[in-house]
């Protein structure tokens, strides 16, 4: 399928800082290890470089957005277009208000953790167990141990195909439980977010969300976190070991036996290992149980050929 795709080989654009790179693995960018090549993918150094970069790109070029890459899997064939990455660009974090702080959406949930801490902020502690950056966590409504994102946004900035920047406010996305609805063709830059000020220390309460972590969940093996999304009233771990498939592989890929919702990379997974398995989950929970689970992890791009598990 991949091969009668168009394959994109733009020019780098001028006046631009940042670093364009051809054929780039994602397999280095992503939390599972694994995947095939993005045709280009783009470094940029800061917002205003993003926008100059943007403004000269082909309206009809496909576009992915890149953080920490926790949260995603790019299929063997891969991806058609160009990976923006924002992790190194859009970093910065300011305090307006005494309770506020205006955070890039390249910044990492543990720094902006750490940073809120340190500024006698509370709120967004479980932040920092969550393996992503802000502009992800906006997408999706992450959450963690009880506490969501969006519970701390008050607006937001944001940046469409054509470097447009806006200012919109929480009231304009619809939130539900890891799902963000608002204007489309747009992707968030940055956020403000409201906290409670509170001048004790809160660092061992991250400290102890991260040890609640790192014993409920395979944070030592290659993943995308939690791959479905929880049911109405159920867990999915739950209903996948139900079914009798904590520990099912599929080539390399393997449920973990520490946690049933994540699918860890044993060592040299394919994409296709991961994603027949996590097809062979769905079947087969539905088949025990009856319930449909949703996937929380983003797939995307094209197939390579690949027997079935």
């Amino acid at each position: 399928m991949g091969s009668v795709c168009r394959r994109w080989k733009i020019d780098a654009p001028a006046d631009v800082a940042g670093r364009l790179s051809r054929n780039e693995p994602m397999a280095r960018h992503t939390s599972w290890r694994a995947g095939g090549s993005a045709d280009l993918m783009y470094n940029a150094s800061d917002l205003a470089d993003l926008v100059r970069f943007l403004r000269q790109l082909p309206v009809e070029l496909p576009i992915l957005w890149l953080g920490l890459g926790s949260n995603l899997l790019v299929r063997d064939g891969g991806f058609r277009g160009v990976v923006i990455a924002t992790q190194k660009a859009l970093t910065d974090i300011a305090r307006p208000e005494p309770s506020a702080l205006r955070v890039g959406a390249g910044v990492t949930g543990a720094k902006l953790a750490r940073f809120a801490v340190r500024a006698g902020l509370s709120g967004a502690e479980f932040l920092a167990g969550i393996p992503g950056t802000l502009g992800g966590a906006l997408a999706m409504n992450a959450g963690a141990f009880g506490f969501e994102t969006w519970n701390l946004v008050r607006s937001v900035q944001t940046i469409d195909r054509h470097g447009a920047i806006r200012e919109r406010v929480a009231r304009e996305y619809r939130i539900g439980y890891r799902s963000v609805t608002g204007p489309p063709g747009e992707w968030f830059t940055a956020a403000q977010l409201q906290f409670v000020r509170n001048f004790d220390d809160s660092t061992v309460s991250i400290k102890e969300l991260l040890a609640k972590r790192g014993a409920s969940q395979p944070v030592q093996s290659a993943n995308a976190g939690s791959v479905f999304r929880n049911p109405p009233g159920d867990y999915a771990a739950r209903l996948i070991e139900a079914a009798g498939l904590k520990g099912a592989r599929c080539g390399n890929a393997m449920v973990s036996t520490q946690h049933a919702n994540f699918v860890v990379n044993t060592g040299g997974a394919t994409a296709h290992d991961i994603e027949q398995l996590i097809t062979r989950l769905q079947r087969r929970v539905r088949e025990h149980s009856g319930v449909e689970l949703e996937t929380e992890v983003k797939i995307v791009g094209e197939s390579a050929i690949h027997a079935k598990c």
